[in-house]
């Protein structure tokens, strides 16, 4: 047990109770309890296997993964289209999660003999990515930008796409472009300080 998760399911106001029964049934696995990007996360070895987070509608266990496992009861949900790899089981009560409790323990065997496997995930490749017209244009005119864009790692490169190609409206799609070019040739993310 994590003292950083005791201190966060202490002060939970939502899913609380949700987020203990999760907890019992992770921690009588072989994964190790951590506490990461303010969440408690269970690993295997150095590797992430499962996040327990909640929303306002839900909470949830999510599969690092869990493109990979077997979902035989189509319990696993994609959370976005643009999510390749993760997939959620989803709960909106604690009897959902006694009621599911058997599926989540052979989903988190199967997590876990996944990683023990090496096996990865196939992610869709930056040269399947579609570029907005805004940024390609710019990767085309700046050699040194499209070499410091290729070198960022295939998360980042899709997370600046995304976010480059949200927009509507021409303008507002080129100002986001130029605000992040110093940070692409930087070598860094969005995220990234």
């Amino acid at each position: 047990m994590n003292i950083k998760v005791d201190e966060y399911l202490s002060k939970a106001k939502k899913w609380q109770q949700e987020f203990e029964k999760l907890r019992l049934i992770l921690l009588d696995s072989q994964l190790t309890e951590e506490f990461k990007w303010g969440w408690p996360c269970y690993t295997f070895g150095e590797s992430n296997i499962v996040l327990i987070h909640g929303f306002k509608a839900y909470c949830a266990l999510l599969f690092f993964k869990g493109a990979l496992l077997h979902d035989d009861h189509g319990l696993l949900v994609r959370q976005t289209e643009n999510v390749q790899a993760g997939r959620q089981v989803r709960f909106t009560s604690l009897q959902e999660i006694g009621e599911k409790e058997l599926f989540l323990k052979v989903l988190i065997n199967e997590a876990i003999e996944v990683e023990k496997s090496g096996l990865k995930v196939d992610f869709k490749k930056s040269s399947a990515l579609t570029f907005p017209e805004e940024f390609q244009q710019k990767l085309d005119e700046n050699p040194a930008l499209k070499t410091a864009f290729d070198a960022l790692t295939p998360g980042r490169q899709r997370a600046y796409n995304l976010h480059f190609s949200e927009p509507k409206q021409s303008k507002t799609r080129q100002s986001r472009v130029e605000k992040w070019i110093q940070q692409i040739l930087n070598g860094k993310g969005l995220d990234d300080r």
